[in-house]
């Protein structure tokens, strides 16, 4: 299954902050669309890595479900942090390493906060892109998960800052995501197992863009419930 949106953008509104039960929910909701799409994702990454990115990923959020019920009283930083070091102890390769450390930034930048406003939802994202551009050494344009959530902070950002709501900014910020994670395409990998495929990488969705585009989903089908 190809996973792919086609919203307006014309979506309920909700409450302005996001609170510590959502992101439970999120994470709950990133754990089924992983598993869902795993077979996806590790066809993906069969074509340009080691065949393993949705079992992976399916694996490490699996033992995050089970993590789930300990920290359902706690703040949103607590929630995070346990995401981050669970995936990083139960995911080998990269995509541990990287969304373990994505979480653990974005868990730092929030510790004992109880809700969200749009504006530190947008901090704790960017804390967690500088967690996977410092630790994967990488930027946009070299085919990762970086081209799909790069562009999806910029219109999250951009959104906000004209006046649209959270659910609007984060639906076009989601849009924006999935744009960039097709953008992958016909880009040349320059980091990871793909690299090592010089120009026959030209021509595959890259899969962590792909994973990255999922958890992006699922955080918007949690507020837009």
């Amino acid at each position: 299954m190809h996973p792919g949106i086609a919203l307006g953008c014309l979506i309920a509104e909700t409450a302005m902050h996001i609170t510590a039960q959502q992101i439970l929910v999120f994470v709950g909701k990133a754990a089924h669309s992983i598993q869902t799409q795993r077979d996806y994702l590790t066809d993906l990454d069969a074509a340009i890595g080691d065949a393993d990115h949705g079992i992976n990923l399916d694996r490490g959020f699996s033992a995050v479900l089970i993590r789930l019920p300990d920290v359902a009283d706690q703040d949103i930083g607590t929630i995070l942090k346990t995401v981050g070091t669970t995936l990083v102890s139960t995911i080998g390769g990269a995509s541990g390493p990287l969304y373990g450390t994505a979480f653990l930034r974005a868990g730092m930048t929030v510790a004992g906060r109880f809700t969200l406003s749009p504006e530190e939802l947008v901090v704790a994202l960017e804390a967690a892109m500088l967690g996977i551009q410092t630790r994967g050494k990488s930027m946009r344009g070299e085919k990762t998960m970086l081209d799909a959530l790069a562009p999806a902070i910029d219109t999250l950002k951009a959104t906000l800052a004209s006046g649209d709501d959270l659910p609007i900014a984060l639906c076009k910020s989601v849009n924006a995501c999935e744009t960039g994670m097709r953008s992958t395409i016909p880009m040349l990998a320059t980091k990871g197992r793909a690299s090592y495929l010089g120009e026959r990488s030209i021509g595959h969705q890259d899969p962590g863009a792909t994973s990255m585009f999922l958890l992006a989903q699922a955080l918007l089908d949690t507020l837009d419930t």
